[in-house]
């Protein structure tokens, strides 16, 4: 049975629950929720299945009422290893550009467990940091700065964390580590080379000297660019660095004169900080046609469904057929335009 076959009479009900809860914002989302709750139990759904989707969706109600508070405070997700000692230089590394990025009024979010999410909490400080822990038999608990404190949530599943890593930040940098590292560089790589995500700078940062960051560009330059498993260019969209300053300035920067993008149709709108010349626009187009299905990139005033939603009105615009097949070479368009003359300066 589909949401829509749901008999009128309980629909009512559904509505009348609603009304006695006061819901009024987003009302239809919410009561397709309780729609397809209802319809899990009716398709008879495994015990086991309706405790993970009840304990899935009770953890992102959690996460959502920690995050909501910071919403217009820009922050950065910091992933690294667990095992990282207090006395290793990674540790330091972490607890450095955490302090740069809460200097520049960034706030810094990481896995609230000891190692590097220690090191990158204690740089941030106990104001500017937010933490999704994850609760295990063994290894990690929440560190001594975020325990207690009503800056951090735990979760049983790591799905639901890596989501909420993931989907408040607007930038990542990402410190040598394990396997749950590992996984957690390669989703954010999968997100942006499938445009599943928006485009935001990631940093993978090493110790001074350090070769871990390298060897990874290597085994993507021989063994998985030249299977043709991944498209040529698909890891510039990383920056390997191990310097601190170099690491500020890749998150910061990135979103110097960029701010946002958002389709409409199958047209994709950049909203900027500042308006472009036309020598400008003429210069993308010269150099970015190859990434465009068809036409030329344009100005473009706010379209309708921005209207409608209220969405970045001021922002001048720019507007583009990108070529899906393409979607690689967006983030390569937004450095151009972070590049232009145009631009706010740093």
């Amino acid at each position: 049975m589909t949401e829509e076959m749901l008999p009128a009479a309980l629909s009512d009900e559904i509505n009348h629950v609603l009304d006695e809860a006061g819901v009024s914002t987003d009302r239809r989302l919410v009561m397709r929720m309780l729609r397809t709750a209802l319809l899990l139990g009716e398709d008879g759904t495994d015990r086991l299945d309706l405790k993970i989707a009840s304990a899935a969706l009770a953890e992102m109600r959690d996460a959502f009422r920690l995050f909501a508070p910071f919403r217009g405070v820009p922050k950065v997700t910091v992933f690294g290893s667990a095992r990282t000692r207090p006395d290793d230089p990674l540790f330091r590394q972490a607890r450095d550009v955490a302090a740069a990025l809460a200097s520049d009024g960034w706030m810094v979010v990481t896995g609230a467990g000891p190692g590097i999410m220690q090191a990158a909490a204690e740089g941030a400080g106990p104001a500017l940091s937010l933490g999704v822990s994850i609760r295990l038999p063994f290894e990690e608990k929440a560190n001594s700065l975020v325990a207690g404190s009503d800056q951090v949530v735990a979760m049983k599943y790591f799905f639901t964390r890596k989501l909420m890593l993931i989907k408040e930040s607007s930038g990542f940098i990402c410190l040598p580590g394990g396997f749950g590292t590992l996984d957690e560089m390669f989703e954010l790589l999968t997100l942006q080379q499938t445009g599943k995500a928006e485009p935001t700078p990631i940093v993978l940062l090493d110790e001074k000297g350090g070769s871990f960051w390298e060897g990874m560009r290597r085994f993507v330059d021989e063994h998985l660019a030249p299977m043709g498993v991944i498209s040529p260019g698909d890891f510039d969209r990383v920056v390997i660095t191990d310097s601190v300053e170099a690491a500020r300035a890749e998150i910061t920067g990135f979103w110097r004169n960029y701010d946002s993008l958002r389709w409409v149709g199958d047209t994709l709108v950049l909203r900027l900080k500042a308006e472009p010349t036309d020598e400008e626009i003429e210069e993308l187009n010269t150099e970015f046609a190859a990434i465009l299905s068809t036409g030329r990139i344009e100005r473009t005033v706010p379209r309708s469904p921005e209207v409608a939603d209220d969405d970045r009105l001021d922002l001048p615009r720019l507007a583009l057929h990108l070529d899906q097949r393409q979607v690689g070479n967006l983030f390569r368009l937004i450095g151009a335009i972070n590049a232009l003359s145009s631009a706010p300066k740093d």
